[in-house]
């Protein structure tokens, strides 16, 4: 623990983890661009509204806690992964970060593929009327039920993740006359650089067939003599919340020499090779992402090395942005209900939502940042950690944050980045009630996510 004096004050001098950043920001009021969505701002009345409209007024109409989603931001986002790859590439958001039906038709209209990995993440996508041929189904154990709707359907792709798979896959097509593209999916040996349970192309985890001991070679094999398949490629996903592409370098070198085996061994050049997604947004201001054609580029310029070594046409590649596309686009607005000031340690600061509706801090231990909203303060910086309402110690949205010391129960607090994970992940816990997502553009908002009443909780209970 840190036992030197500490800027804001005598109170916090020792109760700051080593390595803890020390000094509170210049401006408690002021909005970090990198981490808020692109249309928020403080107006001159010091209340802070995003497409138009003002935080007081959404939690008046819409009610806390909710998600706020910033339309055009998603848009503009959609739209600049795409330009960034091209037309000779393919972008596939992963819908597991964030899907509803609007999100869905606004990537229809911005000219994107989904990426899906569940029957109601299909069934969401079809009724919103996605394109089967634009949809990719993926996960580690596809049910038969599942496989025979996205066959059926028609989806372009089904990344298959097991050799049981492989033969489910086919036989399914065959008695549905079809012949289904698939890619499969390798693990590659990578450790990426992120938190353990979200690093996923390590060789001790659930998802893919290993490149080690032959593994993924012989999946090729069987996946190349089955009629019902037709093998479109390679998948690789590394993990993610990754900011170096050193990772996607390594995999796509391994994977660049499996591609090199089959066409060595089979006489067969697959045509595509999916990077999968994994991208980091800034949560914080000391998270540095990179811009969307700044990877395409670093991808692009890997995959071409690697190709011309190994002797190989370059393939077509696609990438699965969810978080780097939703992520930043929206905030979780919250009202204060009580503060607790612990002399000597900090101020706790309870609001009306908790790990019901963002459970990534108490699963992933998540850094995120906090703002107060709903008017400017000129009170003293107050170290804060930002708790929920939930009845658990471990219910803690934003772990340590500096806010004014005079935030008072009303007051509304946003915690921006939260559009990716919080309301997939969200839960009834202690029988919460999970939030509405409200999207807002061009001064409107409207709901495109409800939020749940009691007599939805109740309805599932069947006595």
């Amino acid at each position: 623990m840190s036992r030197s004096a500490h800027p804001a004050g005598p109170r916090y001098a020792d109760v700051l983890p080593e390595g803890h950043y020390v000094a509170p920001p210049t401006d408690l009021n002021e909005l970090d661009p990198r981490v808020w969505s692109r249309t928020v701002a403080r107006g001159d009345d010091g209340v802070v509204t995003v497409g138009g409209m003002d935080v007081k007024r959404l939690a008046e109409e819409f009610g806390t806690p909710a998600y706020i989603l910033d339309e055009d931001d998603f848009r503009a986002r959609c739209r600049a992964w795409r330009d960034a790859f091209g037309p000779d590439a393919d972008v596939f958001y992963a819908g597991k970060a964030f899907l509803s039906r609007a999100v869905v038709r606004w990537l229809h209209e911005e000219n994107l593929n989904l990426d899906v990995c569940s029957g109601g993440e299909l069934a969401t996508a079809l009724d919103a009327g996605m394109p089967a041929e634009r949809i990719a189904l993926h996960g580690n154990n596809k049910s038969t039920d599942e496989i025979t709707r996205a066959v059926d359907a028609g989806v372009g792709r089904i990344v298959v993740d097991s050799f049981q798979e492989i033969v489910r896959v086919a036989h399914i097509a065959e008695r549905l006359g079809k012949r289904q593209g698939v890619l499969i999916r390798v693990t590659v040996g990578v450790e990426a650089h992120t938190h353990e349970f979200i690093a996923t192309a390590h060789e001790d985890q659930k998802f893919g067939i290993p490149l080690a001991g032959g593994q993924a070679a012989e999946a090729v094999r069987r996946a190349l003599k089955l009629d019902g398949l037709e093998l479109l490629g390679i998948h690789s996903h590394i993990g993610s919340q990754i900011f170096d592409t050193s990772g996607f370098e390594v995999a796509a070198h391994r994977v660049v020499g499996l591609l090199r085996q089959v066409r060595d061994e089979h006489g067969v050049e697959l045509p595509e090779i999916d990077l999968g997604g994994g991208l980091g947004i800034a949560y914080t201001a000391d998270d540095d992402p990179r811009e969307p054609h700044e990877i395409a580029v670093a991808l692009r310029e890997i995959v071409t090395r690697e190709c011309g070594a190994a002797g190989l046409a370059v393939p077509r590649i696609s990438v699965e942005p969810g978080r780097a596309i939703v992520g930043p686009t929206a905030f979780t607005l919250y009202e204060v209900g009580t503060t607790k000031e612990l002399p000597g340690l900090r101020t706790y600061v309870s609001v009306d939502g908790g790990m019901s509706d963002n459970i990534r801090t108490a699963l992933y231990d998540a850094d995120y940042s906090v703002a107060l909203v709903s008017r400017v303060s000129t009170a003293e910086p107050m170290l804060s950690r930002v708790v929920g309402k939930h009845c658990e110690s471990g219910d803690i949205v934003v772990r340590d944050a500096f806010l004014p010391a005079d935030v008072a129960p009303g007051d509304l607090l946003a915690v921006p980045a939260t559009g990716a994970y919080c309301r997939s992940m969200a839960s009834n816990y202690n029988h919460a009630l999970r939030p509405p997502v409200v999207a807002v553009r061009d001064g409107g908002a409207r709901v495109i996510v409800r939020r749940e009443t009691e007599e939805d909780l109740l309805r599932l209970d069947v006595g």
